[in-house]
């Protein structure tokens, strides 16, 4: 009987029967105790914006929950494909992380005909962090106090307004042609690298518009040096209570938001991923992030990787409708 147990554990039965356990092991094991060190997560774009906003309130709560620091590092270019196209590659081991956006998992596909990753395929979601308003605003010098004057403007003026964005392919840009659409207006686009840099020439003068999150425009619109015309989100923003949304002020059914998550190269092992999105959760909750963000015109979220999967296919049809009404293009 002995020699006959030592053949079997021996054979090929065993080594089918056991094999694909063994192999479960390294993947247990690593999750285990996870994070041994510090995560860097990576935001695809140049500090200044909404991505860094949301980048950091979520980083300090995480960073508590975990007994680790995440470390943010931001890599700008190509509306956010670079850092999108290296984080791929990455380790698939929980200590590399991206921001994921809008424009990088559900815009950037229909706008670019070569994009360097597959959003579905490459990449294993996390959690749903949270949902910023766009907002479309002027210089303050501008004549204009809402939408419809500054439409009013536009269609007196064709292709002499010029508005700013974060970049070809960006979130922002991708909102005012969907605007320009709606309204049937002509002004230029001038793309820079990143909210930021945009801002400074908005703010002195060298373009008059722009659309982007919340976040980096209300310092801005409090100060009086920018002017918000119109919300695009389809509630207008507690902080804002005054500014009417784009559907109110003529156009039903108009909406654009920019949303930023957790993402992770795929093939990290499902328990990381569960204990990152539980300490997202939490932190979507913690009263100095919500009171942070309601500050922001920015709605903390916190999901399941689930529900964030499903989330990101659903934004995925949505504007890639869109890019195919306004012939918006990256390149």
């Amino acid at each position: 009987m002995f020699q006959s147990f030592r053949a079997t554990l021996a054979g090929p039965l065993f080594v089918a029967l056991v094999a694909p356990l063994l192999g479960l092991l390294p993947v247990a094991a690593h999750a285990q105790g996870y994070p041994t060190r510090p995560i860097r997560l990576v935001v695809p774009f140049a500090p200044g914006g909404s991505s860094e906003i949301v980048a950091r309130a979520f980083v300090i709560e995480m960073s508590r929950g975990l007994g680790q620091q995440i470390v943010i590092e931001n890599r700008p270019g190509g509306a956010g494909n670079v850092a999108m196209q290296d984080v791929a590659r990455a380790e698939p081991d929980g200590y590399t992380l991206i921001l994921g956006h809008v424009g990088t998992l559900a815009m950037n596909p229909w706008m670019f005909a070569r994009l360097p990753y597959d959003p579905i395929a490459d990449f294993a979601p996390i959690s749903l962090l949270g949902k910023v308003a766009t907002l479309y605003a002027v210089n303050a010098s501008f004549p204009a106090r809402d939408l419809r004057e500054f439409i009013a403007a536009a269609q007196r003026e064709p292709g002499r307004i010029y508005y700013g964005s974060a970049g070809n392919g960006s979130a922002g840009h991708l909102a005012f042609e969907y605007l320009k659409m709606v309204a049937k207006i002509d002004v230029v686009h001038v793309p820079y690298k990143g909210t930021g840099p945009q801002l400074t020439d908005l703010l002195a003068g060298q373009t008059q518009a722009t659309s982007a999150g919340a976040g980096p425009l209300l310092p801005h619109i409090r100060s009086g040096k920018l002017r918000a015309i119109a919300v695009g989100a389809p509630q207008r923003v507690a902080v804002l209570s005054g500014v009417g949304t784009v559907a109110e002020q003529g156009f039903p059914g108009f909406e654009t938001s920019q949303w930023y998550g957790l993402i992770a190269p795929a093939r990290v092992p499902q328990a990381i991923l569960g204990r990152l999105a539980a300490e997202a959760a939490k932190a979507a909750t913690t009263p100095t992030l919500l009171e942070h963000f309601a500050a922001d015109g920015t709605v903390a979220v916190g999901s399941t990787p689930a529900q964030f999967a499903e989330f990101i296919k659903l934004e995925m049809a949505r504007w890639g409708e869109v890019v195919r009404r306004t012939g918006a293009r990256a390149e």
